[in-house]
């Protein structure tokens, strides 16, 4: 019998960070001197001169060092085999495929979700998660362009990638810059699929009245937890150095074929070495808030998380519950649980190299990537000025006043406001890496 995945997932609350609303002696800023006057900066809480400059710094609530320490170890490879000791996964079962996309159950409800939201048509910054959107979006910047690196730093060619659940192509300059020869996108919603390839065909106008180089692209519609894709690409031998999937991997986690489907179409083509990378929910962090709420439901004023299955004991495949993001997200999704992430991926051999919260991924890559902090305004000036208004409620933004008024010579700082962060802090970044394979006297791959 299976241990009941609420109690394991219960028993680890205290690795789950808890969203302060206020600022500790602990908590970290990072400076970044900024080219625009009134602007001040912070490193490690070491203040330095600069001529003819200002600083601005950068503030996100922390965990304490006293939290930290009550963070339980997490042995994954013990838990793995405890959960999945009588899972039985069946080797020889061939994955369904169909000409046509396969499309019922929770399925038509997100297609019908994604197709539905309109293109934003310049109101996205009117949005009150426009700086929590651009956070995203730095994340997911940083994180492909991190494996990117990684690659090219062993190779010299061009990189082939797939793009899983691509929606409208939201990634596509993040790309761009990556010496790519070509990309696959595929998502199960055409709406969203069409308008991916109208923007692919914009950019490439671009590109080319500006003489400037561009990737292939190839465009599919598809459910990649129920189809296998690579009978569906123009050339069906094509080998990946890296697959991507953004925000949508726990969709398949609605039952253990669905899961096994979108990991084989993430492993198949790519080459050994090669990375698969995502964005995923926290399972830890989203059942830690189910379990210190009553009820079922639990959220802010921008977004809300309703379960719809056993509190007490959850099942590893179809934990289901209900996400809305205020003008984003409003459809199904499934707890993704890490052994089962991990164990799934090892049949098909990947080895899991990193997974990391948004808060930790942030600390170790604002360094690297402060310039792009910048460039796409990821956070919100706190106390506004030039005549704007705050995003949220003053309430929202007592951690940067809190800051603000032990810090008497800062005049403004950048921030995001606390139901944001809420938000942000629920998800995490994850990195796979292909092993090497060879084929066993009985034909079956074997992962080294």
């Amino acid at each position: 019998m299976l241990p009941a995945l609420g109690t394991l997932i219960r028993n680890s609350e205290n690795k789950a960070l808890e969203i302060l609303s206020v600022v500790t002696d602990s908590v970290r800023c990072f400076r970044i001197v900024m080219p625009t006057p009134r602007r001040e900066t912070m490193n490690e809480g070491k203040r330095r001169s600069q001529d003819d400059s200002e600083r601005r710094p950068y503030k996100i609530p922390k965990i304490s060092s006293e939290e930290k320490r009550k963070k339980a170890s997490f042995n994954t490879e013990q838990n793995t085999s405890n959960i999945l000791s009588s899972l039985s996964i069946n080797d020889n079962k061939e994955t369904k495929s169909s000409e046509t996309p396969v499309c019922n159950g929770n399925a038509v409800l997100v297609v019908k979700h994604y197709n539905s939201i309109l293109s934003e048509s310049g109101s996205r910054h009117k949005s009150r998660i426009f700086y929590m959107r651009n956070f995203n979006n730095w994340i997911k910047s940083i994180l492909i362009n991190t494996y990117l690196t990684r690659i090219r730093s062993k190779y010299v060619h061009p990189i082939n990638a797939l793009d899983i659940c691509c929606g409208k192509g939201g990634d596509l300059f993040k790309w761009k810059t990556g010496y790519m020869k070509k990309l696959i996108f595929v998502d199960l919603a055409d709406v969203s699929v069409r308008e991916c390839q109208n923007r692919y065909e914009n950019i490439l106008r671009k590109c080319s009245w500006n003489k400037e180089h561009l990737f292939a692209a190839e465009f599919i519609t598809a459910d990649c937890t129920k189809e296998q894709i690579r009978k569906k690409f123009k050339d069906p031998s094509i080998s990946l150095d890296m697959v991507s999937c953004q925000f949508a991997f726990h969709y398949c986690f609605e039952s253990l074929e669905q899961a096994e489907c979108m990991m084989k179409n993430a492993s198949e083509c790519l080459k050994p070495e090669g990375y698969f990378i995502g964005t995923i929910p926290n399972a830890y962090e989203l059942v830690s808030r189910w379990h210190r709420c009553d009820g079922n439901t639990f959220g802010n004023d921008i977004y809300n998380v309703e379960f719809l299955c056993d509190k007490t004991n959850p099942p590893l495949f179809g934990a289901k519950y209900y996400f809305q993001l205020e003008g984003v997200v409003n459809c199904p999704e499934f707890l993704v649980y890490l052994p089962v992430f991990i164990k799934l991926a090892s049949k098909f051999g990947l080895e899991l190299i990193m997974f990391e919260r948004f808060d930790k991924f942030y600390e170790d890559k604002m360094v690297d990537g402060v310039n792009l902090l910048r460039k796409i305004n990821v956070f919100e000036c706190y106390p506004p000025w030039n005549g704007r208004t705050l995003g949220k409620a003053e309430k929202d933004y007592e951690h940067a006043k809190k800051y603000m008024q032990t810090h008497p010579n800062c005049r403004d700082i950048g921030t995001l406001s606390q139901p944001e962060w809420e938000v942000v802090s629920l998800y995490a970044v994850f990195a796979f890496q292909k092993k090497k394979t060879k084929w066993n006297n009985e034909g079956k791959p074997e992962y080294v």
